[in-house]
């Protein structure tokens, strides 16, 4: 069964959602070359906290994190450790925040200086998966009409999703039906219904989309070495179009407004 929210149930999660996109704008705005990793998990909590919400993912089937951070070729999943921060580098934050007993859920792909052309690319095409995914995410789609979407955009621009993690339904739990693939084939899946809220995250690779899981149990890599970007939003499925409860910029707002165009088991972010 997928969840639906309904009257406060959905004001919930708009607090939520508003919260966590704080706290990684507020990330995004203290990372530079030197800063360790685990420095930026220690301010993702103080930033949590200071909301009067919790971390979903520390602990989370053993997580030892507040939040992922995951760099370069690292995809999803990383620990915030010792690893220090580099110009260049492309640093993926997946954050939640429990309040009140509920979850937003968002990620967001970051790099420290400024970036080659490659990796620019890489992270535009990656954000804009993620619209062309929302732009679905409409009463009476079915989630396969968002996995194709996405697909369909970034193999169109040269790169490779990855297939082994998926987005999810979320709200009371961090993880909720449905699945939500970033890849597959329209017409096919779940039926979406106002009131659900789905929380869509392309992950995209800049070689093959192949990837492995490091010693540490949690960490996943590409499989080739190269780069990989990350986007996340918890959107809640309405009557009209899909409202972004985790953007920045559009909380409260349709993805229509902000230009938005027409696995195995899961770890903490996904």
């Amino acid at each position: 069964m997928i969840p639906i929210k309904r009257g406060k149930e959905i004001d919930g999660m708009r607090l939520s959602g508003r919260l966590v996109a704080e706290v990684v704008e507020a990330l995004r705005s203290i990372m530079a070359p030197g800063m360790s990793t685990a420095e930026v998990d220690r301010y993702a909590a103080e930033l949590i906290a200071a909301r009067g919400a919790k971390s979903p993912f520390l602990g989370y089937r053993g997580f030892p994190g507040n939040i992922c951070i995951s760099v370069n070729e690292e995809v999803v999943h990383g620990i915030g450790r010792d690893r220090m921060l580099q110009y260049g580098d492309l640093v993926k934050l997946d954050v939640g925040l429990v309040k009140n007993g509920w979850v937003g859920d968002t990620a967001a792909t970051v790099v420290i200086g400024m970036g080659e052309a490659g990796d620019l690319k890489l992270i535009a095409v990656t954000r804009q998966a993620l619209w062309e995914g929302i732009a679905q995410a409409r009463e009476g789609n079915r989630i396969g009409d968002i996995a194709a979407a996405i697909e369909r955009y970034v193999r169109a621009q040269g790169l490779e999703v990855v297939r082994e993690f998926v987005g999810h339904g979320v709200g009371r739990k961090l993880h909720e039906e449905p699945q939500v693939p970033n890849y597959g084939r329209a017409g096919t899946g779940p039926r979406l219904k106002a009131g659900m809220t789905l929380a869509i995250e392309p992950m995209v690779n800049a070689g093959a989309a192949g990837v492995r899981l490091l010693s540490d149990g949690w960490t996943v890599v590409t499989e080739d070495g190269q780069r990989s970007a990350h986007f996340e939003h918890t959107v809640l499925i309405t009557k009209g179009e899909p409202e972004v409860l985790t953007d920045p910029v559009t909380v409260g707002r349709s993805a229509e407004k902000d230009g938005a165009t027409a696995g195995p088991e899961e770890g903490p972010g996904e």
